[in-house]
């Protein structure tokens, strides 16, 4: 019987506590949570660590309320696509020579990969030529967002021109 006391002292005292702080132990570092900050029009939002954000390049910057002085569209459910990238301030206009506006594009769009986001707003001209130069780029396969006023989000479209 002192065995069995004994035995079951040692079990229960130093087994349980050490199998369950190993479980805790292991549980955390496996749902380990990591978040880094994300700043946008002087905000900070959370981004999983995780996941490598893509870019969200936005062709056009969108326009101030003359009265509050906040943009006139919320864009940040665009954010937990990536990083929001404004191409041009907001009175940029195509003009008759657009040479010099395409070099802007395509220096603009270096970087720009099949991972990135387009998010068209702004001047139809450029939004044409920046998916033109876009497409350019990525031999054909481009993501753009798409905003849908019911689900009041954001959702990706692709882009394959070169679809076989």
């Amino acid at each position: 019987m002192l065995i069995w006391f004994c035995f079951k002292f040692v079990i229960h005292n130093l087994y349980i506590p050490l199998l369950c702080f190993l479980l805790v132990y292991i549980g955390r570092e496996r749902y380990k949570v990591n978040m880094k900050i994300v700043k946008y029009n002087n905000k900070q939002y959370y981004v999983d660590n995780d996941t490598k954000l893509s870019k969200v390049y936005l062709v056009q910057e969108i326009p101030t309320d003359r009265q509050t002085g906040q943009p006139k569209f919320d864009l940040t459910p665009a954010i937990k696509y990536g990083e929001i990238k404004t191409m041009f301030p907001k009175l940029k206009q195509m003009q008759f020579s657009p040479g010099p506006l395409i070099i802007e594009i395509k220096n603009s769009l270096k970087d720009f990969t099949s991972d990135d986001y387009l998010l068209l707003y702004g001047d139809p001209a450029l939004i044409g030529v920046v998916c033109a130069v876009a497409s350019d780029v990525t031999n054909g396969r481009f993501k753009l967002l798409k905003w849908d006023r019911i689900q009041a989000s954001y959702f990706p479209i692709e882009i394959n021109l070169f679809n076989k």
